[in-house]
């Protein structure tokens, strides 16, 4: 008797392929979509450290801008979600034309869940810094 492949035992073998392949390649497609969705995460969160830090300089160019009050208008820029452990370092100029500097660093893991440590790459000690240097009014 000759077989054809609409037997049961070849649907039953097809079958059998179609699982290996799936256990192939699962692991590797979850690698790559945890990647994207954590470099995601760090991509629109250093947009808010670069806002942040924009921000901070605008208000510390003005004159009568004090340490704290750049560290609340970043803060403010920032959200609720890096705000907490963002760190603000600022330098003030004293006179008209000297160079403000406004430094924003939030810790990568407060951006973006860790998801790749299993495979070695770790956020942890990694940061996102922005930097935005103006002339005080």
């Amino acid at each position: 008797m000759l077989r054809t492949s609409s037997t049961p035992l070849n649907r039953r073998r097809h079958r059998g392929i179609l699982s290996a392949e799936l256990l192939l390649t699962l692991p590797i497609m979850t690698v790559l979509l945890f990647g994207l969705l954590e470099f995601s995460l760090l991509f629109f969160a250093r947009g808010d450290v670069v806002e942040a830090s924009r921000a901070g300089a605008r208000a510390a160019r003005l004159y009568g801008a004090t340490e704290e009050s750049v560290e609340q208008q970043v803060r403010s820029s920032l959200g609720g979600r890096l705000a907490p452990r963002a760190r603000v370092i600022t330098s003030l100029g004293d006179k008209t034309g000297d160079d403000v500097s406004v430094a924003v660093v939030v810790p990568m893991a407060a951006a973006a869940p860790d998801l790749l440590w299993l495979i070695g790459y770790s956020l942890k000690g990694r940061e996102l810094i922005c930097e935005t240097h103006m002339a005080k009014e």
